[in-house]
């Protein structure tokens, strides 16, 4: 449950990041390839093109890294036992 949670997380905050570089490279590609702004073709083409793919691209790879950290979660070395026990005297 908890890998499914962290899974859509990623996907959501992927999907926000991923849009808003898309956006950032489809602004530069206008201003690189001097694209015409012919009745609104630049904005057409970033919000249309770019915004969606980065979207996209960015939500699924979002969603893949929160799944994977969900995943491995036992790996990461967090002392959690030693935290809820009570406090004990040390053998010397």
């Amino acid at each position: 449950m908890k890998v499914a949670l962290l899974a859509i997380l990623g996907l959501f905050l992927g999907a926000l990041g991923g849009a808003a570089l898309g956006i950032g490279a489809g602004l530069a590609w206008v201003e690189i390839a001097q694209t015409t702004s012919f009745e609104g073709y630049n904005g057409m083409l970033v919000f249309f093109t770019f915004m969606p793919l980065g979207a996209a691209i960015g939500g699924i790879g979002g969603a893949v890294l929160f799944g994977l950290l969900a995943i491995r979660d036992d790996a990461i070395a967090i002392e959690r036992t030693q935290a809820a026990e009570p406090a004990r005297g040390r053998d010397r």
